[in-house]
């Protein structure tokens, strides 16, 4: 019944459109009203089908969404439901279609649901250019904003300019990439009304001001629309189907319903295709300029063009400070330059613009902490930052030293230009890590590498006084990192580095590295591999900042030895010196404490642990630590497993018993976790603290419900004696396929001499699956104790120390031989 109905009023409206152009009416307005009529029998067909009592929107896409729907055109329309589809919900597409399809329309249907709309761009490529012109007709037009939010993302637009480019080379290969074709089809040839759509998709992707900016390519550019959709109806009216070809037979009686000049047919012919041919050439020239001038969209009100990453709308863009480090950013990740535009740009309004406005929320702070990642271009993007104004509005302290001079009889540059040349050679670690592999390794160890350029950048901006400048850049440093809002151990390692960026340099070129207790004292000061890290490449990045002449190759080796020395002295004598509870450290923890923690529970829990504890772990982790060891039994195990920010990080407090160590790494392999780091450290009271760092390369934790549970609940079952790693393991590896490994001997080295209470087992081999557990476990089968362990990978190497007693005492030499040969009989079997 409806079906004849809504057929009966299209084709009544079809017989107004014929009339209508014959009177000469534009082809736009026409069509306009045609599908008009169509909405109003959509309209009445989701009433009917009783459309309100559902959560749901009818979208016109395509040429229909543009109301340029022609008689016999297929109907696009998108059907987004607000929840998942059930029963009342095909019930509805089914007393919506039905009639549709009774009526003989051919239905270009979808039907969605709006979760799907978070990851649009991955979506089909011809349905994503149907979104371009969506437009509500009819239910909930909330669904339909949704759906336009969607799709005016960044990473959206360039995915549809992309699919636009590809479908249009190859439309326009299928006519030999000319327009000139005698019997064109008006909707798919070159200069066609397809290609009409394509210049303003583009210029709705990407700048809307494209088509203003020439009026003669927008006024061109409508009367060939209006033309091209008069000749497309009357194709449709005579052929009485969606035909768009203009073939020599309907060329002669079109010319004639139009009323072209000419005595004969064959004149008015020729004055109709004279006409196409114009329109046409229009259209392909527009095209041909949009798609050369057009910007790639990288990030909202940006677009990259061949001068670089410039704003779409400048008005807008000098009224958002907060935007203007995204220009520099889709810079830096695209790899070119920052257009002139964009700096002149921000240079008229960077006068008066503060750090509040520029980052006015933490997330925006944290954007300026990414931006600083070391990577090629960063040294490029600062410059350019510094040019504009920008750079003393992000970091307030840098005005002071701009420009500055500072004479004395090494440095060839200000200090300005001398702090971003630091930055350029870090850069330059990442971009060539050939010149320099073992500080580029270093680098790559780093967890946090943004924090060396932060501490670059206010290395020296104290010298602005005449005062020790590294003292003043610590008081000025510590506003901005305020500011900021890092965490206190970042702060705590961003000021280290600022008050002693001088020191690794004074220590290596005018002291006796050769003296154990220079680099003791080194060490000391340092306390930490990752500090260590840092500041050697701080020392090295400063030094040669200095002038081309100043890091000659034996002082970069001077560095090197004393990061060496210094490193094994740190690794190896680690356990040696052990919190005390008067010590001032456990002091200072107890005074800031949480109200919920006593200052007994604090210190008792601290005491005897090493004191490198301290220096690896915030207050903050340390008052977790404390709450999570609180109330512990010889049973129990008490767990804690976050997503840190590169990496998952599980804590396990639990009191000492065989096999610890070896089963907790056991159960992490047999999750397919990737274990990168790890601390183990035990009191003289038998608590254990094992802290470690794991890659979820499978995305287990990220992907599954309940995961996280899982992985506890294993723990908590080996832990306890309840559950065999072994059969976890053995099942896991039924499933593995190994990558091939390297033939490497492994190095198994151990050290009676370093360390006063430990013998400090070293091994280096190939990383591979479950190696820590077989390690640890080999070790445990030797009736070793595990007091202290590090774990590091580089690359596909492990390295690990482990810091080993055998009934509370040092192995005696026989001992050590003993595991030793072990150990190496255990990892030649698995290979």
């Amino acid at each position: 019944m409806y079906g004849n109905a809504v057929a009966a009023a299209l084709e009544d409206a079809r017989r107004t459109l014929g009339r209508d152009i014959i009177a000469g009416d534009g082809g736009a307005s026409v069509l306009r009203r045609y599908a008009a009529a169509v909405d109003r029998e959509i309209q009445r067909l989701y009433a009917a089908a009783n459309g309100d009592a559902l959560s749901v929107a009818l979208i016109a896409l395509g040429g229909y969404g543009r109301h340029h729907l022609c008689p016999y055109s297929d109907i696009d329309l998108l059907v987004l439901f607000g929840g998942a589809i059930g029963a009342a919900e095909e019930r509805f597409l089914r007393d919506l279609l039905h009639p549709l399809w009774d009526a003989g329309l051919v239905v270009g249907h979808q039907i969605r649901e709006a979760g799907e709309l978070a990851a649009l761009e991955d979506d089909n490529p011809e349905f994503l250019l149907a979104v371009c012109d969506a437009r509500h007709a009819a239910g909930d037009a909330a669904l339909c904003r949704r759906l336009r939010e969607a799709w005016d993302r960044p990473r959206t637009r360039a995915r549809v300019l992309a699919a636009l480019s590809e479908l249009m080379e190859t439309r326009h290969a299928q006519f030999a990439h000319t327009l000139y074709q005698l019997e064109p089809d008006v909707k798919e040839s070159p200069g066609g009304l397809r290609d009409i759509s394509a210049v303003r998709t583009i210029a709705e992707a990407c700048d809307p001001s494209l088509l203003r900016r020439n009026e003669d390519d927008a006024a061109r550019l409508d009367r060939a629309e209006n033309f091209l959709l008069r000749i497309r109806a009357l194709l449709h009216l005579e052929r009485r189907r969606n035909d768009n070809v203009l073939s020599h037979e309907l060329q002669e009686k079109i010319a004639g319903e139009l009323g072209y000049p000419g005595q004969s047919p064959r004149q008015q012919v020729e004055s109709l295709m004279a006409d196409y041919f114009s329109h046409a050439r229009g259209v392909a020239r527009t095209l041909d300029r949009v798609r050369r001038t057009a910007p790639a969209p990288v990030g909202v009100n940006l677009g990259r063009t061949a001068d670089g990453v410039r704003f779409i709308d400048e008005a807008r863009a000098g009224r958002q400070p907060d935007v203007w480090l995204s220009a520099f950013q889709a810079a830096i990740d695209a790899g070119v330059a920052v257009a002139d535009e964009t700096l002149d740009c921000i240079r008229r309004h960077a006068d008066g613009v503060s750090f509040a406005g520029l980052f006015p929320t933490a997330e925006r702070a944290t954007a300026l902490l990414a931006f600083l990642a070391p990577r090629a271009g960063l040294y490029a993007r600062l410059s350019e930052m510094h040019d504009c104004g920008l750079l003393e509005r992000m970091i307030p302290p840098f005005r002071g030293v701009t420009c500055r001079v500072f004479r004395d009889f090494y440095h060839k540059y200000t200090v300005d230009e001398h702090t971003l040349q630091t930055i350029r050679n870090i850069e330059r670690l990442v971009s060539h890590p050939e010149a320099r592999p073992r500080f580029s390794g270093l680098l790559r160890e780093l967890d946090a590498p943004e924090q060396l350029v932060l501490s670059l950048l206010l290395h020296d901006v104290g010298k602005w006084r005449d005062e020790d400048h590294a003292v003043e850049s610590v008081r000025m440093a510590e506003g901005l990192l305020d500011q900021l809002q890092l965490s206190p151990r970042a702060t705590e390692t961003v000021l280290f580095l600022i008050r002693h960026h001088l020191r690794m340099s004074q220590v290596a070129f005018r002291r006796d590295t050769e003296d154990p207790e220079i680099v003791r004292e080194f060490a000391a000061l340092v306390g930490s591999e990752e500090r260590l890290k840092l500041l050697c490449l701080m020392t090295l990045a400063d030094v040669d900042a200095v002038s081309p002449e100043t890091l000659t190759p034996w002082k970069e080796e001077l560095l090197w030895r004393l990061y060496v020395d210094t490193y094994n002295t740190l690794t190896l004598q680690y356990g040696d010196d052990l919190i005390e509870r008067t010590q001032s450290m456990v002091a200072a923890c107890v005074e800031r404490r949480p109200p919920d923690l006593e200052a007994g529970e604090i210190a008792a829990f601290l005491e005897g642990l090493p004191k490198r504890y301290l220096q690896l772990f915030d207050r903050r982790a340390v008052y977790e630590h404390v709450q999570l060891a609180r109330d512990i039994h010889p049973d129990e195990v008490h767990l804690r497993l976050v997503r840190a920010e590169t990496a998952w990080e599980l804590t396990v407090v639990t009191l000492d018993k065989p096999m610890l160590f070896a089963n907790i790494c056991g159960v992490l392999s047999s999750f397919g976790m990737d274990i990168l780091r790890g601390h183990a450290m035990t009191n003289p009271n038998g608590l254990v603290l094992d802290v470690f760092q794991f890659a979820d390369a499978e995305r287990f934790l990220a992907l599954n419900p309940g995961a996280s549970e899982a992985v506890l609940h294993a723990l908590e079952e080996v832990v306890a004696g309840r559950s065999n790693v072994a059969d976890r393991l053995r099942g896991r590896l039924r499933g593995l396929r190994r990558r091939p490994l390297p033939r490497v001997d492994p190095i198994v080295r151990i050290d009676g001499t370093v360390s006063r209470k430990y013998s400090v087992l070293e091994i280096v081999l190939p990383d591979d699956f479950g190696l820590l557990y077989r390690i640890s476990r080999a070790i445990s089968e030797q009736g070793c104790e595990i007091d202290l362990v590090l774990i590091s990978t580089e690359g596909h190497t492990a390295i690990d120390v482990f810091h080993l007693t055998r009934r509370g005492a040092k192995l005696t030499s026989a001992e050590q031989e003993a595991l030793k040969s072990f150990l190496q009989r255990t990892l030649e079997d698995n290979e």
